[in-house]
């Protein structure tokens, strides 16, 4: 899964100072939305279903799963983006475990592959110690590093 994003261009380090969990959600989907995977109606419904339901987007401590309903119409393509911020996200109280530097954005408008998508995208976190060595991480060169790391 680590070279499904490599191979696919949807890795992106960001180089921007973002506390404010909404911002985070956009930048995250920005390399979706570049290659016109999803359009900027989703990214709102993201961001939306996020306010409706909480965090529900951070699936463990460090991890955010930014989407919304397979039925989006702003959804063109299905894919799995990542995306890893300067700093921690905090979607609630900061002494939470709502936070999250590593985004892991789907998008989907095949219903299989997005349940496929999620099931690798699982798999790969319970890989021991990925989710720590993705945290440090600080460039694409690092990101390299941890694929081939990981890589079987």
């Amino acid at each position: 899964m680590l070279k499904y994003f490599y191979e696919n261009d949807l890795v992106t380090y960001s180089d921007k100072n973002i506390t404010d969990w909404q911002e985070a959600i956009s930048e995250s989907c920005q390399n979706l939305l570049d290659k016109k995977i999803i359009n900027e109606a989703y990214i709102e419904e993201i961001i939306a279903c996020v306010k409706e339901h909480g965090p529900y987007i951070v699936i463990v401590p460090e991890v955010a799963m930014p989407h919304s309903s397979e039925q989006s119409e702003g959804v063109f393509g299905t894919a799995i983006s990542f995306t890893k911020m300067k700093q921690d996200i905090y979607f609630e109280d900061p002494e939470e475990e709502k936070k999250a530097s590593l985004f892991f954005t789907l998008a989907a408008k095949n219903p299989e592959e997005h349940m496929e998508n999620i099931q690798k995208l699982s798999e790969l976190l319970m890989t021991d110690g990925l989710i720590e060595d993705l945290v440090a991480t600080k460039s694409f060169e690092d990101y390299k590093e941890v694929m081939e790391k990981y890589s079987n």
